[in-house]
């Protein structure tokens, strides 16, 4: 287990510091603007597809209707060709009505910006069919227990926009927006290339492209195959949709208010995911495939205490990360983004909007380990149910504290969300589960060594404030 995390890690690593190295050159060449909301806007659209139906419901679903198909090769590709087709006919039609697109995503923009933004959603987005078809090479690549492609093939997208990055100096604002998004498409199809090249590699060819020769003859083999994992895979997208669905409404929102608002979050979202994506995600892909199969094989007993021991490898590593990205919130903006445009204003705003995501690492993180739960005992409805108050919850807050705080209300209202779906989550889990797991030793050693580590950054920050001002 520990094997497959680190090595989630460690990719997830890299690629999180040629994303922040990149962030650092955008920021500086485009600062907290006009032209940087509208990448960010249209990099985002294809992003929200891709979170909600490539990567979260689609590998939740696929994994276990996979394990327990009885013609695998006939059966993935039967979906692949589904969904690859719904996705390319989207892609197609955002291209042909970009600005009814960037419109929905983007309200608060005017006609001259909506047509601005509208060209450069269209290039973005034909980044979706892209890494759709990396996420189903990624799928069947985890369910052998192999995980470093998909995990270092992202910084093949980041490096790709770092050239575009570099390519594009002394360029206009708007020129280096083209390039930027072209630079998305081109890291699209390096990824693909490395994960095609990984399947052949592994042997895993017949599987992954066998079953199209033999869809026409066998398809209905996997009619019924086909049918449940459909039933499963919609109420999964609802169930993956409630922090995507609040990143598209902090957008919406933050679209109302000054200038920079959309960056501020864009730019604290990236640091906030790093821990998220670093720990929690990568833990949770590790261990999937393995929760799926003890439940498969009705071994309860095998995956909860699997499951224990991630939640409490988990607990500690989200538990650092949330006190000292909240005490070094400031710190950690100023070192990584106020240089070129990005002034200490912007500093001063990204901070408070980041101090607010912080509070709510714990609640998200631990929360995708217990929904694998939900997801191996193919109880999607369920998730989908806890996504829908979440949701309910974000959109409340939002709007409450939206007035009052501004870009750091919409982050605060999305960790309020977390702690609501965490809560359910637990509950649908069973709270006498969770407490077996939790309700130990190791609860005192966390508590202990919390106070601690706060006590020893808000001695360092001390140290190193003066510095700073």
């Amino acid at each position: 287990m520990f094997k497959a995390i680190f090595t989630n890690s460690f990719g997830i690593l890299i690629s999180r510091i040629l994303g922040f190295f990149r962030d650092l050159l955008t920021a500086s060449a485009l600062g907290a603007n006009i032209y940087s909301d509208i990448f960010f806007i249209a990099f985002k659209l294809p992003n929200l597809f891709r979170r909600i139906f490539a990567e979260g419901a689609f590998t939740q679903v696929f994994i276990p209707a996979f394990a327990s198909s009885k013609n695998r090769s006939v059966f993935s590709a039967n979906i692949f060709i589904i969904f690859f087709s719904v996705i390319l006919i989207i892609a197609l039609f955002v291209n042909l009505l970009p600005a009814l697109a960037t419109k929905a995503i983007a309200v608060g923009f005017d006609d001259k910006t909506i047509e601005i933004a509208s060209v450069y959603v269209a290039i973005n987005f034909w980044y979706l069919p892209l890494i759709f078809a990396v996420t189903f090479f990624s799928t069947i690549l985890q369910y052998k227990h192999h995980f470093a492609t998909s995990a270092f093939s992202t910084a093949l997208l980041n490096i790709s926009l770092i050239l575009a990055l570099y390519l594009s100096q002394d360029k206009s604002n708007a020129e280096i927006v083209y390039y930027l998004s072209f630079g998305v498409v081109v890291g699209g199809i390096l990824q693909l290339a490395v994960h095609i090249l990984a399947i052949y590699k592994l042997g895993l060819h017949k599987v992954a492209f066998g079953g199209f020769k033999y869809l026409k003859t066998k398809s209905i083999k996997v009619k019924e195959e086909t049918k449940r994992f459909k039933k499963q895979f919609f109420p999964a997208i609802w169930g993956n949709s409630t922090p995507q669905a609040s990143a598209f409404l902090d957008t919406f929102l933050a679209s109302f208010l000054v200038s920079g608002s959309i960056s501020y979050l864009y730019y604290a979202n990236r640091i906030f995911q790093l821990p998220l994506a670093l720990f929690a995600i990568a833990t949770a892909i590790a261990i999937f495939p393995r929760i799926a199969r003890y439940i498969k094989d009705k071994d309860k007993t095998k995956a909860l205490e699997f499951l224990q021991r991630a939640f409490w490898f988990l607990a500690f590593l989200l538990t650092a990360s949330a006190i000292g990205g909240f005490i070094l919130s400031h710190e950690i903006i100023w070192l990584l983004f106020e240089r070129g445009s990005f002034n200490t204003r912007d500093t001063l705003n990204t901070t408070m909007v980041l101090q607010m995501y912080m509070i709510g690492l714990i609640p998200f993180g631990l929360q995708k380990l217990f929904l694998l739960w939900l997801y191996a005992k193919e109880q999607q409805i369920r998730a989908a149910k806890i996504a829908t108050f979440s949701l309910a919850s974000y959109i409340l807050f939002a709007l409450t504290l939206i007035s009052p705080m501004g870009a750091s209300g919409l982050a605060l209202a999305g960790t309020i969300s977390g702690f609501v779906s965490f809560s359910l989550t637990i509950k649908a889990f069973g709270v006498k589960n969770f407490l077996n797991i939790f309700l130990c030793r190791k609860a005192v050693y966390l508590l202990v060594a919390s106070i601690i580590f706060t006590v020893i950054l808000l001695i360092f920050q001390d140290f190193i404030g003066e510095y700073i001002l």
